[in-house]
């Protein structure tokens, strides 16, 4: 299975394709889609999605797996996000491809076995089921990968509890 993860942002949109077959990962691509602080917001989100359509044509991932938000306090800042979040969803759309959605504490469990995991953790944990020889820069492309890398054992998970004959509702609307 080919998985694009996406840790969505305005100004920085990390995104890292990785390869899972069997118990083992491998990391095709990843980097960072950044825009240009005082360009107008419309500019940088026709950016962030042909870039992200440019990817998905380039690596043919099969699925996305992108981060849910998490803000406390600013709500100008969650909204910009959001904005940009829905084109990455857009841009997955347009390419006929299925999304998946993990909170922050989904990825951290997912990756650390522990949900309230410190940055560093989860970034090291990146760094060593892909195999890599760094932590990923900047810190968004690594979180992109650990949303792919919490994809893939989830899928896993789903994958075991459909074989052993147990029928499980999916969150989009589908039948149970």
């Amino acid at each position: 299975m080919i998985v694009l993860g996406i840790d969505p942002g305005y100004a920085t949109m990390g995104w890292g394709i990785i390869e899972n077959k069997g118990h083992s990962f491998h990391a095709i691509a990843y980097g960072a889609i950044l825009t240009k602080a005082g360009d107008p917001m419309e500019e940088r989100l026709h950016f962030i999605y042909r870039e992200l359509c440019s990817i998905i044509d380039q690596y043919q991932p099969e699925l996305v797996s992108i981060e849910e938000l998490f803000f406390n306090t600013n709500s100008k800042t969650a909204i910009l996000v959001s904005q940009a979040r829905g084109v990455a969803i857009l841009a997955s759309a347009e390419k006929g491809l299925a999304f998946f959605e993990y909170t922050p504490l989904q990825i951290k469990q997912a990756l650390v076995g522990y949900g309230r995991a410190d940055k560093h953790q989860v970034q090291q944990m990146v760094k060593t089921i892909l195999a890599l020889e760094a932590i990923p820069k900047p810190d968004d492309t690594a979180d992109a990968l650990a949303t792919a890398v919490c994809h893939c054992h989830s899928y896993r998970g789903r994958q075991k509890v459909n074989d052993g004959c147990i029928q499980v509702g999916h969150s989009k609307g589908g039948q149970k």
